[in-house]
């Protein structure tokens, strides 16, 4: 086993590090390719503990709501880089570049950029164009001076390419092909040998198509069951909606799963979901991890038309993508599917095979290289 060198690596993210597996698979390849690594987040009321095999520091903050969390992370992130040793930086998101750049700058320090998503695009900055504006301005003026970048598939990293003059590389969000322990309990409370269990796992935001599915439980019997993992901007009104429709023995909210136990729910699934509404360019070139989890849990997927989701759908043959306008479409899709046996056991078998392809094993050899070229 090769010994660690004294190169010290510090990844930052805006999060609470509970449910971003990207980060840590980053963080684990740097580990492995012998940096000592440390990860930044922040710390919630609501945050639960983390155990990881490098350091992690979360960061108590008194305002953890728009500009006066990003003000104040970000002035509480430049003193701790500025006066920490490190030997490389890596910045998740635009939310943490203009720290990481400025520091990396006045410390001669290698940085790696890695773009979660379009930021500029996504739907909470559609309709607030002076706020997008000023995402625009920091993206424009740090971005063109980097020596590369990291985003989450090839559309976006063609667009960025493009735009900006730089390499950027697609490094997809796969999960690890590592096998889960299973958890015995882990069911209780759902009977699914007479149920279909339909998922969903993800931000419970705008857009994402959850209010849709739950007008779909209406119109389902009592033999399916909906489960949505994760927690959001407009959760409570989730919540309220399927108090108002009398939902509340089909719509189960599980919140914020770790997402080394996430699988183990994925893998209970009969169909995983990822229905995002045309809110933006975010979402029309997004490709959701979730997407990939539900593969790798041999989960046939029903997801949105766009182009990222529906090239992996049809490459793999593992669901379908459809521009589902309203409930009813959706019903009659979730119907046929389940109804039709020897379909959905063909797109179950076909996840089987898709799974040995789209697993971070396969993926994280591409980001060495890239680290390996540009890091020196």
């Amino acid at each position: 086993m090769s010994k660690k060198n004294n190169n010290i690596a510090i990844v930052s993210v805006t999060n609470d590090l509970v449910a971003d597996h990207r980060v840590h698979k980053t963080c684990l390849l740097l580990s492995e390719m012998n940096y000592n690594v440390l990860l930044v987040g922040r710390k919630l009321n609501t945050s639960t503990s983390i155990k990881r095999p490098y350091k992690t520091i979360r960061f108590r903050l008194l305002f953890n709501k728009k500009i006066l969390f990003y003000a104040e992370y970000n002035i509480r992130l430049f003193f701790f880089l500025l006066f920490k040793k490190a030997d490389l930086f890596v910045s998740n998101d635009l939310d943490t570049l203009l720290t990481n750049f400025l520091v990396s700058k006045i410390k001669q320090i290698p940085l790696i950029y890695d773009s979660h998503e379009f930021f500029t695009e996504v739907p909470e900055l559609v309709n607030r164009r002076k706020i997008k504006k000023v995402w625009q301005f920091m993206e424009k003026k740090i971005v063109p001076r980097l020596n590369f970048g990291i985003t989450v598939n090839e559309t976006i990293a063609q667009i960025y390419s493009s735009k900006y003059n730089i390499p950027f590389y697609a490094i997809r969000n796969v999960p690890s092909a590592n096998k889960f322990q299973e958890i015995t309990d882990l069911t209780a409370s759902f009977d699914f040998k007479t149920k279909y269990l339909l998922l969903y796992q993800g931000s419970l935001n705008i857009g994402r198509g959850i209010e849709k599915l739950i007008k779909t439980m209406k119109l389902l019997d009592d033999l399916y069951v909906l489960v949505l993992i994760g927690t959001g901007d407009i959760e409570n009104e989730l919540k309220n909606e399927v108090l108002k429709f009398n939902l509340s023995n089909k719509v189960i909210f599980l919140g914020k799963i770790p997402f080394e136990l996430l699988h183990l729910y994925t893998s209970k699934a009969h169909l995983g979901f990822s229905i995002e509404e045309n809110l933006g360019l975010n979402y029309y070139y997004s490709l959701p991890n979730k997407i990939f989890d539900y593969i790798n849990a041999e989960v046939p997927v029903i997801c949105s038309d766009f182009p990222e989701m529906k090239k992996i759908i049809e490459k793999y043959n593992v669901g379908i993508s459809h521009n589902f306008e309203n409930e009813y479409q959706l019903f009659d899709t979730i119907q046929h599917t389940l109804n039709n046996k020897e379909l959905y056991l063909s797109w179950k078998e076909n996840c089987k095979k898709a799974k040995k392809e789209l697993n971070w094993e396969i993926e994280k050899e591409k980001l060495k290289e890239i680290i390996q070229k540009h890091i020196h």
